[in-house]
């Protein structure tokens, strides 16, 4: 009996999706819930399970197509007299899920910041293929050696994570919370930390290992047609539709930042913050979470006949990927704590820039940051991410010569710059707004005394 599973609608509406990469090929088993098909949406890269288990009879789209929303995609030969009633059941209301557990062994679920957006279940991508020693097999304890051999107990900091059939490694929670978010092996890495440990380094360095270098250009090619599409094609709807509907107003600033360097350097060094990158970034957001507290207008949106303020703040943070430009976002990021704001932002950034980022993380953001800063930019002129009513520029912070009691002396700037919509935001609001914001970048303590 073939069954056809359509492509479904994965995110808020959307019509249409193309397909990345097939993981089955036809003649392969597949099982109820088994990862089958990457498809990029307008918003990210979504893996989508299967409803079926069976047999694969048929691709009906290939990589690179683009594919409308109710088509069918593939079909699966459930065999003869198969029970298909809970698998039709998960084919007419399919939405993308992880798989189930695998009946490997698997570390105890580590309590991760619950709470501020990024989803605990996250799909992972199957470990992929090439990266593990030549010998690991070879070097792996036989049973009967590993019985009587000595165990010796791993440091309390790290916890092993034991997997069937494959040697146990080292890795602190965060790090193993990274990997799965993007979609690393764990056990093909080789640990550089103490006593072989694996760290954050090492799984980054793992991911760019893998990136696929651009393809060179053919000798005599002097124009190149990239198609618009994806992620790409939603942004510049998006950016054009802000640009000629919001009435933007942009407003500079000059903050002399030498505290906030200072007070970033004694976060890195406080065992709160271990295992979390700490840069200037986190205090900028935290400031800009503070103001839209004390001036809640700024975080609202433009309704029609109405201004819709909204007393949570899912702050975005917008994101260059291979992909295009993306804002995902900490959902409740006004509740967070700054040692979960600090995890908040480092998964953000880095799933995002993994191209693991999914449709509920780039929805419903109220005020959104970017950081021109990392790419040595000193100010521009941002565009509103729709739906919101402002958006801050983080410019790089550089050593500048700076008046300080009457003396022209060297200290670290910034500039920022705010966008905001005139129809809700006034020039003595947006004033306010970011000079508040610098106020509390030139002396970190007020965030404390306005918090």
């Amino acid at each position: 009996m073939l069954r056809e599973f359509k492509l479904p609608d994965v995110g808020e509406g959307l019509t249409e999706a193309e397909i990345v990469k097939w993981h089955v090929a036809v003649g392969e088993k597949v099982t109820i819930n088994q990862t089958i098909v990457e498809i990029e949406t307008a918003k990210a890269v979504v893996e989508l399970p299967c409803p079926y288990e069976g047999v694969v009879a048929s691709l009906m789209a290939a990589e690179g197509e683009t594919v409308d929303v109710g088509k069918p995609i593939i079909a699966v030969d459930t065999g003869e007299g198969a029970d298909t009633t809970r698998e039709t059941a998960l084919a007419d209301d399919m939405v993308p899920a992880p798989p189930p557990e695998a009946t490997e062994a698997k570390p105890e679920r580590q309590p991760v910041l619950v709470g501020y957006g990024v989803k605990l279940g996250a799909t992972t991508r199957r470990p992929r293929k090439g990266r593990a020693p030549a010998d690991a097999q070879a070097s792996a304890p036989a049973p009967a050696q590993a019985a009587s051999a000595p165990v010796q107990a791993p440091p309390p900091a790290a916890a092993p994570v034991a997997e069937a059939g494959r040697v146990a490694v080292l890795a602190k929670p965060p790090v193993r919370k990274l990997a799965k978010d993007l979609g690393v092996d764990l056990a093909a890495i080789a640990g550089t930390g103490p006593n072989g440990s694996i760290t954050r380094e090492d799984v980054h360095a793992a991911v760019a290992s893998e990136a696929a270098p651009a393809a060179a250009v053919p000798a005599g090619v002097r124009e190149e047609r990239v198609p618009v599409k994806g992620v790409r094609k939603a942004t510049a709807a998006a950016m054009v539709a802000s640009a000629f509907t919001a009435p933007h107003v942009t407003e500079f600033l000059q903050v002399d930042v030498t505290a906030t360097m200072d007070a970033v350097r004694r976060l890195r060094q406080m065992p709160d913050f271990a295992e979390v990158k700490v840069s200037p970034l986190l205090l900028v957001a935290k400031a800009l979470l503070t103001a839209a507290r004390r001036y809640p207008m700024i975080n609202s949106s433009w309704a029609g006949d109405e201004i819709v303020v909204k007393h949570y703040v899912n702050l975005g943070i917008a994101a260059a990927t291979q992909r295009g430009l993306i804002v995902p976002n900490v959902k409740d990021a006004q509740a967070l704590t700054l040692p979960d704001l600090a995890r908040a932002l480092a998964v953000l950034t880095e799933t995002a820039r993994a191209g693991r980022s999914q449709p509920a993380d780039l929805t419903g953001g109220t005020i959104t940051i970017t950081n021109v800063g990392v790419f040595g930019i000193d100010a521009g002129t941002p565009i509103i991410n729709p739906g919101e009513v402002a958006i801050l520029a983080f410019g790089q912070v550089r050593d500048l010569p700076w008046v300080v009691d009457g003396q022209i002396v060297p200290r670290k700037v910034t500039t920022l710059a705010l966008s905001f919509d005139h129809r809700v935001i006034d020039g003595e609001l947006g004033s306010y707004v970011l000079r508040d914001v610098g106020a509390m970048l030139e002396d970190p303590l007020r965030m404390l005394a306005w918090s």
